[in-house]
């Protein structure tokens, strides 16, 4: 099967269709291939490849030997196109992370293979197993709508993972150095800062007043446990008969120990409530604001609840994450500005920064 005619004839359940990637996109099967059937089982029959749509940063392909339904399936994960700022889309810490947190948190997908010969496909690389499962992206899909009583049970499975996450103990799973939880909010702070001034396009004066408010603020972390760094309702696979219930967390590039509080502030930033500006929906949303899902200030209080966690300085992360999420979809904007990437989705993701900073600021005054 062509990749032409998979993204015609195929809706992937695990995250969205697959399409024929931009030529600059397309995998080297010649040089691909022959590694893959020999580091991984079952890959047996002709190697087919397709890349998933969804996501912004990271590329994404299905693996598939043999014939649909038959033969056997992998994912591919890669970094985006371009130059790459350090420590982000590290493929070496997914792999150390996914090939040993499946043991304890079993919604982690297990990483299979770690590629660091970047001759095959232009970078390093992992591979997965598959999870299978629907996503629920921007807005609620039509055939869950109309049921609050979903979006509740959405809405606390959301919280509830999380917290679940967070109680692993990183040393039950072979990941007790992983990283440095000691200062980690404070070098999280200043490298999302100094990433923010490699990557700007133009001025942005209002965001000295923001950092500074930040800086004076920065907070003793609350325990070294392992952090997503990515938590948000895209990012969950989820059963299509029942979308409370997961069946597997994607994208663990950005993983390490430090402060779960990060990870809740991160969470808040994508939860839109009724009457929040549009801008701020616009910038970045889960599809909160329909009937039913928990408030933030319900989401927080039920995650303090299920963590045993102080909640009370939860603002500075949602302030300081609404920034860090600002910085990340400048690194995309800037990389489609220089032309390191074809993908036309980015040409808007200017106003969703300035709606972020925006957003970071007006909570700093609250």
């Amino acid at each position: 099967m062509t990749p032409e005619r998979a993204a015609a004839d195929e809706h992937a359940e695990d995250g969205a269709a697959l399409v024929a990637p931009p030529s600059e996109e397309v995998l080297d099967l010649a040089r691909l291939d022959p590694y893959l059937r020999a580091a991984l089982p079952a890959a047996e029959g002709p190697l087919s490849t397709f890349r998933f749509a969804g996501g912004h940063a990271n590329l994404t392909y299905l693996l598939r030997f043999g014939a649909e339904g038959t033969g056997a399936e992998y994912i591919l994960r890669r970094p985006p196109l371009g130059p790459i700022p350090p420590g982000a889309h590290d493929m070496r810490r997914e792999h150390r992370v996914l090939s040993r947190l499946h043991e304890a948190f079993p919604l982690a997908p297990r990483s299979l293979v770690l590629c660091e010969d970047e001759s095959l496909i232009g970078a390093i690389f992992v591979v997965t197993e598959r999870r299978r499962g629907t996503n629920i992206l921007l807005d609620m899909p039509e055939r869950y709508r109309g049921r609050p009583e979903l979006n509740r049970r959405i809405g606390e499975m959301l919280i509830d993972r999380l917290a679940e996450l967070h109680k692993v103990d990183p040393a039950a799973v072979g990941l007790s150095d992983l990283g440095r939880p000691e200062g980690f909010v404070q070098r999280q702070f200043e490298g999302w800062a100094k990433r923010w001034d490699a990557a700007l396009d133009r001025p942005y004066p209002q965001t000295k007043p923001l950092l500074d408010w930040l800086r004076a603020g920065l907070l003793a972390p609350q325990g070294g446990g392992i952090v997503h760094n990515d938590w948000k309702l895209d990012n969950l696979l989820l059963d299509p008969d029942d979308p409370a219930t997961p069946t597997a967390v994607l994208d663990w590039d950005m993983c390490a120990r430090g402060d779960p509080l990060l990870d809740l502030g991160y969470l808040l930033n994508y939860w839109a409530e009724p009457g929040d500006p549009q801008p701020w929906i616009a910038a970045a949303a889960m599809p909160t604001w329909y009937p039913g899902f928990p408030s933030r200030a319900e989401a927080i209080a039920r995650y303090g609840a299920a963590s045993g966690l102080d909640v009370s300085a939860i603002r500075w992360y949602q302030v300081f994450t609404a920034f860090k999420l600002a910085v990340i979809i400048q690194q995309i904007y800037i990389r489609y500005l220089r032309g390191q990437t074809t993908d036309h989705r980015f040409a808007s993701f200017g106003g969703r920064v300035a709606a972020l900073i925006d957003k970071a600021i007006v909570m700093s005054h609250n």
